[in-house]
Order: C-alpha cells, then structure tokens, then sequence
C-alpha cells in the first residue's frame, strides 16, 4: 500500500496525463514555446517561432533533396556498373562462351522498322548481388545514415504535436518534392 502512496506522491499535482491511466494522449496544440530538440531550442517570441518553422521547412525540403540525391546517386553507379559488365577477364569465359553454353538460350529472330536480326534470348540465372565496391559502398552508407539522421529529427519534430512544426515539416516535404522529387522516381519516401 505504501507503494501506491509513493506513486501518488511522485505524480504532484496531476499534470501527468498518464494519471488517469489512460496513457499518453496525442493532440495537436499550438504553443509557440514548444522546444525542438532540446530545452536550449525553445522560441520565446514570434519572430524565433517564425524561424524555427523555416528551419522545418528548409530542413524538409533538403530530405527531399537527399533522397534525390540517392535515387540519382544509384543510377549513376548501376550506369557505370553496367559499363563494367563486358570487360572480359583473362581465364573467364566471355559473354558469347556462356551463351552459347547456356541451355536455356534461344535463338530468335528480332524485327524492328522491317529490319530483321538474329539473336540470342537468354533466360536469368536467380538473382545476382552487387559485388561490394569501395567506391560505391561507402558513399551509399554515409547517404543512407545522413538521410535516416534526417528523417529521424523530422520525426521528432512532428512528435512534438505542435501544429506549426507539422505544418511546416509538410510544407518542407511539398517544396523539396515540387523541385527534386522527379529525380527520386525509385524512392518509397
């Protein structure tokens, strides 16, 4: 019993929502000294509410601007990638060895403009992994951590359930996706 005192206590003078035992309600508000972040980042007037919202917006925006950045990132390494492809390796057997080794090739005939060409069809064997390069792989891991670091403190941002900061990480996401979002086609953000 005197555990359950100790908790009532502890709990003051009730401005815990978890007091009721519902748990912790999420609303909106519209406080302008919400901090972001940390206590040190809280705006006290206008004008630095005003500028933390642009922060928001600006710092929405270069997600958008990351992510596109990736998408065209890796199109660039999978076009240089593809040139690679057909350097023939001493002791490899070429391009045209294992197609016409493969059992699965078929000859076919390709017409295009009335121009006919014979070629060769063949089927993919599974899927294949990129192989590890040290020139892409690092990159691609310090461009995935900067945009998960990003898309984290946006989060944090919106969870503070004040409606400027939502609006303005929005507001962000709709500008940095009106001027880049055509380059990151392959992205689920």
């Amino acid at each position: 019993m005197s555990h359950t005192h100790d908790m009532d206590m502890d709990m003051g003078s009730g401005t815990s929502s978890s007091a009721s035992g519902h748990g912790m309600m999420a609303v909106f508000q519209n406080s302008m000294v919400t901090s972001l972040y940390s206590e040190a980042w809280t705006p006290n007037t206008t004008g630095t509410y005003a500028a933390t919202c642009i922060f928001l917006i600006a710092f929405s925006a270069i997600f958008r601007g990351l992510l596109a950045l990736r998408s065209w990132q890796e199109n660039r390494w999978i076009d240089a990638e593809m040139k690679r492809r057909y350097v023939v390796v001493a002791g490899r057997e070429t391009l045209a060895e294992r197609v016409s080794n493969d059992t699965l090739a078929k000859p076919m005939v390709l017409s295009g403009n009335g121009v006919e060409e014979n070629v060769m069809v063949v089927q993919r064997h599974g899927e294949e992994g990129r192989p590890f390069r040290l020139s892409v792989d690092p990159v691609r891991a310090v461009l995935d951590t900067v945009i998960a670091g990003v898309g984290y403190l946006l989060m944090l941002a919106v969870m503070t359930m004040n409606v400027g900061y939502f609006m303005a990480v929005l507001g962000g996401v709709f500008i940095g996706s009106l001027l880049c979002g055509r380059y990151a086609i392959d992205t689920a953000h």
